[in-house]
């Protein structure tokens, strides 16, 4: 089974099992790290996640993906918060972060550049609006959006 398949399956298998507005799913990541495969699972809940959550989610999981066992590899189960650089995803991260500092990277150079940040402006028919450090504004379409994510100011 491809990457994106085992990740949306996973996907679907949470929304089933988790219990609805008390945790978030942020993001299902498989990867391949050096002969290892992990299967990373980026929940949230309001206050932050805690390590009781989980290891609580990780014991929902196991055993439905055991039984399914639709991951034709080993790997390795990890259940962590999305951290302070939070990645945004769905059209619903855009307008609930709306207003805060994000890190935008392109697939293609948008005017020379493909690494932007600012304050996220909105979201809208597509196209992501950002408020550049410079007050400058800047366009993207949300296609053409490699990755996103909330910026870390040091």
């Amino acid at each position: 089974m491809k990457r994106k398949e085992v990740e949306q399956r996973v996907e679907t298998m949470i929304n089933s099992l988790m219990e609805p507005g008390r945790y978030e799913l942020v993001d299902v990541e498989f990867a391949k790290e050096g002969p290892h495969r992990y299967l990373r699972i980026f929940m949230d809940k309001e206050g932050g996640l805690t390590l009781e959550d989980c290891q609580k989610i990780s014991e929902i999981l196991s055993e439905p993906l055991d039984r399914e066992d639709f991951i034709d590899e080993a790997y390795f189960l990890e259940i962590s918060s999305p951290g302070l650089d939070r990645p945004i995803k769905k059209d619903e991260d855009y307008h609930r972060f709306s207003g805060e500092n994000i890190e935008v990277k392109l697939y293609e150079a948008l005017d020379g550049i493909k690494t932007f940040e600012g304050e996220l402006i909105s979201l809208k028919d597509g196209v992501v609006t950002l408020k550049l450090h410079n007050d400058e504004l800047v366009e993207i379409e949300r296609e053409k959006i490699a990755n996103a994510k909330l910026a870390v100011i040091v």
